[in-house]
C-alpha cells in the first residue's frame, strides 16, 4: 500500500487448525477494512465509509489503543504515543489499519493489524492489537518487518481457555497480486514447549471502499462481527466436547505492549 491511497474492503477468509491434543480445524468467509489512518478525516479517500458516526458499516476510534476519540486525536495520536515511548519515532509514513468495522452498532475485534511506515513508504513496524473476550487488550510490537519474512513475539496474554499462556507466536505478512487484483494474507502460529499447536490465517482479496463495495458486505455478511463473537463461542464449545484440556483465564499483564 502506498502514501495517498485510498481506503480497502478485503472479501476473503479467516482460517484456523488446531493439530494437538484433538485436531480441529475451521474456515469461515469474511471481509475486514483496511485504512489509511492518516487520511481518516479525508471524505473521498474513505470512499464513503462512516467515521466516528453512526451507520450500517462504520469506523470508530474509540473501538482501539486506549480509547481516545477524535477530540484527543483518535486512534493514531494513541499509536505514536506508543511507538514514542518504546523509541520508534521514524514512523512518520502512513499507517494502514486492517481491522473489522461496526457493522449495525456492534464489533469484536479478535486482533488488528497496524502497519506503520517511515515517509519514504518502508514497513518500520507492525504492531498486533489483541482483544479477547473478557474486554480485555493487548498489544505485541513486531520491530523492523519486512514482508514475507517471519517475526515473532513470546505469547503473554489470555485469548483462549484451550491454550496455556507459553510459548510464541510466529507472524507472516504477505502482499500480492493475482490476476490484476490486489491481496493480503496475514498468518499468525502458535507454537508452545512441544512444537506448532495452531496455524491460523486471515486473507482477502482488495477492493476500494465504496458504498456498492460497502452495500455489497452488509448484504452478504449483514451480521459478520456479531458472528465472529457467536463462532468463538461455538468453536469452544467442540473443543469443549473434544475433551481438550480447559485453562481458568490469568491476570492480563502488566504491561500493555510487548515488544
Amino acid at each position: 500500500m502506498t502514501q495517498g491511497a485510498v481506503a480497502q474492503i478485503g472479501f476473503g477468509q479467516v482460517r484456523h487448525t488446531r493439530l494437538r491434543p484433538r485436531r480441529h480445524a475451521f474456515a469461515y468467509a469474511t471481509w475486514f477494512l483496511l485504512l489509511p489512518m492518516r487520511r481518516l478525516n479525508d471524505a473521498e479517500a474513505m470512499g464513503g465509509l462512516a467515521v466516528n458516526r453512526s451507520a450500517a458499516i462504520s469506523f470508530h476510534d474509540r473501538d482501539h489503543g486506549d480509547g481516545r476519540g477524535p477530540e484527543r486525536g483518535g486512534a493514531v495520536a494513541w499509536l505514536e504515543d506508543m511507538l514514542h515511548s518504546e523509541g520508534i519515532s521514524d514512523a512518520d509514513g502512513e499507517i494502514w489499519l486492517h481491522t473489522y468495522p461496526r457493522v449495525l452498532g456492534y464489533t469484536f475485534k479478535p486482533v488488528s493489524f497496524w502497519y506503520c511506515h517511515r515517509a519514504d513508504g518502508s514497513l518500520r513496524a507492525v504492531v498486533a492489537e489483541v482483544n479477547n473476550t473478557f474486554g480485555e487488550r493487548h498489544c505485541y510490537l513486531l520491530d523492523s518487518p519486512r514482508y514475507g519474512a517471519e517475526l515473532r513475539a513470546d505469547k503473554c496474554f489470555h485469548v483462549s481457555p484451550f491454550c496455556r499462556i507459553s510459548g510464541g507466536y510466529r507472524f507472516r505478512f504477505l502482499r500480492t497480486v493475482h490476476a490484476g487484483q490486489a491481496r493480503t494474507v496475514v498468518r499468525v502460529d502458535h507454537d508452545d514447549a512441544d512444537g506448532p499447536l495452531l496455524n491460523t490465517s486471515v486473507s482477502g482479496t482488495l477492493h476500494p471502499i465504496s458504498p456498492d463495495t460497502l452495500r455489497r458486505a452488509l448484504w452478504r455478511y449483514p451480521a459478520m462481527t456479531a458472528m465472529v463473537m457467536a463462532r468463538i463461542h461455538w468453536q469452544a464449545l467442540q473443543l469443549w466436547w473434544k475433551r481438550v484440556s480447559f485453562h481458568r483465564k490469568p491476570p492480563a499483564p502488566d504491561r500493555f505492549v510487548t515488544r
